[in-house]
């Protein structure tokens, strides 16, 4: 993919130039970033989505909070830093990596508070660590999930998951860049992903610029072609994931692998360890994004439900472990994930003790 999702331009000061991915795809726009409150702004309004790209924009978002300060004051420069950081906390609830990324940045200013660096100068490298980092995980989990990938094989997935959603190569789509890379012949049914069509919109179209066979369906059709014998794999993202396994993913993604079960489909979830939340311990407690009632009756703009009617519009839902095949992660594969295999990948990433 030669897809630059967002980026930073320049040094000190700099800002942030991101696709606006809610003009894909009849228009590709670059949007240039130079607040905090925008930055706020492009998260809220899914300009920029998926887990980890989500993650970086909060970092880079709060080096535009904070990069003019002056750093007179060590003690109000970490002050600053952190209301800034729990302003764009603010922004949406369920990607854990926003929170992971905006914690880390504090952690980095508290660590600086007594050293003789200045304290923004510090937040710069953790922020473009943070970006290099992403890049890094996104080509492993990509290497560790193309071998679950046969020459030949067709994969379902949901929603969007790949280059846009993250600094590089995806964490769903992933593993279909590298076998393509590797040689392999992989073609891929993309669920056009209702109410915001982040299937159709986004999912297709990079796979189309990237040269991969794609064929798009209506949400409804997936348990369709799992009947019909025509998927391999399914392989998706996740925007948390409870320390138990369970997997909290964009709205529609249970459906797909209550479906993927009674076909004998094998169901995938790849993502990044920053995407874990060990203080949630089960589905259940991952707190769900609401969002507003036109993006189901006014899709796009155009009314295609009767005026007062009541809508319920969760943005996500929780796939139990219990469905899941494995969870493919930048340090290997969680087979049948539980609380003892995930804790065991934790460890071995360093996330915990």
């Amino acid at each position: 993919m030669n897809v630059k999702t967002l980026e930073w331009i320049g040094g000190r000061p700099g800002h942030v130039r991101l696709i606006d991915q809610t003009r894909l795809p009849g228009e590709h726009i670059l949007l240039e970033v130079r607040e905090a409150e925008a930055m706020h702004d492009c998260i809220r309004r899914l300009v920029v989505r998926g887990a980890p790209a989500i993650g970086v924009a909060a970092a880079f978002g709060l080096l535009l909070g904070v990069q003019s300060l002056e750093e007179r004051d060590r003690e109000d420069t970490v002050g600053r830093v952190r209301e800034c950081a729990a302003f764009l906390a603010t922004a949406r609830p369920t990607a854990v990596n926003l929170f992971w990324a905006l914690e880390r940045m504090c952690a980095r200013a508290t660590r600086d508070y007594n050293a003789a660096r200045p304290i923004i100068d510090g937040l710069f490298e953790e922020a473009r660590l943070i970006y290099e980092q992403d890049r890094e995980i996104c080509r492993r989990i990509g290497a560790i999930g193309a071998q679950l990938l046969r020459d030949g094989s067709t994969v379902l997935t949901h929603c969007n998951a790949g280059a846009l959603a993250t600094a590089d190569y995806g964490t769903a789509l992933a593993p279909i860049y590298v076998a393509k890379d590797q040689g392999k012949r992989v073609a891929v049914y993309a669920d056009e992903t209702r109410p915001l069509l982040q299937g159709a919109r986004l999912t297709a179209w990079e796979l189309t610029q990237a040269g991969i066979d794609v064929t798009l369906i209506t949400d409804n059709m997936a348990g369709r072609v799992l009947f019909e014998g025509k998927i391999d794999a399914v392989f998706v993202g996740a925007d948390r994931i409870a320390r138990n396994g369970d997997v909290a993913n964009k709205i529609g993604t249970y459906s797909v692998a209550v479906l993927a079960r009674e076909n004998g489909v094998p169901f995938y979830v790849c993502a990044p360890l920053s995407t874990f939340d060990p203080a949630i311990e089960r589905g259940e407690q991952i707190p769900i994004e609401e969002r507003g009632a036109e993006e189901v009756a006014e899709g796009f703009g155009r009314r295609t439900a009767p005026l007062g009617v009541r809508v319920y519009n969760p943005a996500f839902d929780v796939t139990p472990a219990r469905l899941v095949s494995g969870i493919v992660t930048e340090v290997g594969l969680i087979e049948r994930p539980n609380r003892e295999r995930v804790e065991a990948a934790l460890r071995r990433g360093g996330v915990l003790a």
